[in-house]
This record gives C-alpha cells, structure tokens and sequence, in this order.
C-alpha cells in the first residue's frame, strides 16, 4: 500500500473522530478510509485504533504514531510546495554557458538585465569557447554559435550570425589582395579551432560552392585573439562580423572577396529536453528570445 496515503487517513481519521467523517472530508468512501487503516495497521503490526459500533478512539500506540504521522505529513507538503514554488517561479540558480567573446559583449549584458528584473535568482554564467556537454557538466542553458542546433536538445534561435574575411590593408599591399577563392590558397589565413570547416572555408559565388584548403601561422580557440593577429597585419582570418564591425568601421580592417557569401552561422539557446522545464529556464529562453528578436551579429 502507499504508505503516506494510509497515514493520511489514519491521521484524519483521528481528527474527526469517525470513518465516516474522514471520508467525507476526504471526499472518498469510507469503505476506503477503513480498508486503508486496517492496512496501515497489518504492515505495522500494531492496533492504532479502537472501535466500536457508537465511536472510534486512539489507542496510546496510536496517539504517538498520530503525532509522527502529522510531522511526516507536514514535511512533504512543504517539499511538494517548495518545488511547486521552484518550478513555477524563477528562483535558485541558473547555470549558463556561453562563448567566449560573444558571452562578454552581449550575454554578459543581458544577463545583468536579467537579474534586475528576476532578483530571487542566481546565475552562474561559465564563458568557454569549447563545446558544452549540458547534462553531463550540469547547464541549464547553452548560448552556441553554429549553422544548425543539436538536435538531442531543445533550441530556440535567437539571432542570425553574419560571417566576413578581413584583414589590414598593409597586409593586402604586401601580399595582394585575393580576387577569387582560390587565391586564398597562397596567402595565411588565420582560422579558429573550433569552426566546423576546420582548414577548408566554404564560400559560394558566381561559379557555385567552394571550398578552399587553407594555411597559416595562427590556429586559436578564442575570436578575440584572431581580431588581434588580423588587426596586426598576419593574414587574412574568416570571423564573424560582430567580433571586427568596430574594426572595420574605423578602417583599421578590410573585407575581401565581398561577392562571395560564407556560411551564415545563428545564435542559438539550448537546453536539456525536459518535460517539465523549470520556470527559471522558461524565463530565461524567453528574456533571451525577446532581447535578440531584431539583432543580427
């Protein structure tokens, strides 16, 4: 039998005094009340009750287990309660990853955002470049930056990624500066570990899709360092936009092949599938849906 259900008819049963009045408080039969008693009396091996035709009372074992069960009882409603109060509000904390760069100039941001309008939470916002495992590292929510979404998990994209070939017009002086793919096969090309295409950069134009071999000094796991190397003239690097706009604003960086389109890559929140989400990630998934509805990086 459930043995917290036994308790709770025992425990009623006491209180009014009666089956009869347990069940009707209960909104059950009291063939049920009684049977359920009578278990809960078999498994402990013990009478908790004493009954007569005219009424029913508490034996002394009775009255101590009573006042137990009210304990027990009491201790799961606050338990169901607190997770009702977790689940529907956002409270306790919030485990984030995100990247490196795009996590400091705009995650970091909104998350300040975030907490000033949901101040019972906390958040614990790791930034790494290198690809997450959420429910083996214990996330909650994943920002990535990729072409397509981890299928296993449950995604919403955010905002569109452009991506660019830049580099310092000092370097294109020297070196010339690239009019078709291939010709990238001759310059350093300054690539970022972590890009699906590795080596090889996919570009699409007047003669299709291609994709070109490429080499150079630099391979990094972090954009920032890339918009260094390129900034200081070692080659051409394949970014996206939002890590070289100020950059080439300013002048300081350039395009090349512009009549060529790169993959566009996404914005991209993932988490864990869950069928009962907690209502921290459900606000969070949708602060972010809303903050980045009309941007593109």
């Amino acid at each position: 039998m459930d043995r917290l259900t036994g308790m709770e008819m025992f425990v009623n049963v006491v209180e009014t005094q009666g089956f009869s009045a347990a069940a009707r408080r209960m909104g059950i039969s009291r063939a049920a009340v009684s049977k359920q008693v009578l278990n809960l009396e078999d498994e402990l091996g013990a009478r908790l009750l004493n009954r007569t035709t005219r009424q029913v009372s508490v034996t002394e074992l009775g009255e101590a287990y009573y006042e137990r069960c009210k304990r027990v009882l009491s201790e799961v409603a606050d338990a169901d309660l607190l997770v009702q109060r977790l689940h529907s509000e956002p409270r306790g904390t919030l485990r984030v990853s995100a990247p490196m760069s795009f996590g400091v100039a705009h995650v970091g941001p909104a998350i300040n955002d975030f907490l000033i309008e949901y101040g019972e939470l906390d958040i614990s916002l790791i930034l790494n470049d290198r690809f997450t495992d959420l429910i083996d590292e214990g996330f909650d929510v994943a920002v990535r930056i990729a072409q397509a979404a981890d299928s296993s998990l449950v995604a919403r994209r955010l905002a569109p990624v452009r991506c660019v070939m830049t580099a310092t017009e000092s370097y294109l002086t020297e070196h010339g500066t690239p009019q078709i793919p291939e010709d990238l096969a001759v310059h350093k090309c300054l690539s970022y570990a972590y890009i699906a295409s590795g080596l090889e950069w996919p570009l699409t134009g007047p003669g299709g899709k291609k994709s070109i071999k490429v080499s150079g000094p630099l391979k990094a796991n972090n954009g920032d360092v890339l918009v260094q190397a390129v900034s200081r003239g070692l080659g051409i690097a394949f970014l996206p936009y939002f890590l070289v706009r100020d950059a080439i604003d300013s002048g300081e960086l350039v395009t090349v092949l512009d009549r060529y389109k790169l993959p566009e890559l996404s914005v991209f929140a993932v988490s864990p599938p869950n069928r009962f989400p907690a209502r921290k990630v459900q606000a969070f998934l949708t602060f972010l849906s809303e903050r980045f509805s009309d941007s593109e990086f």
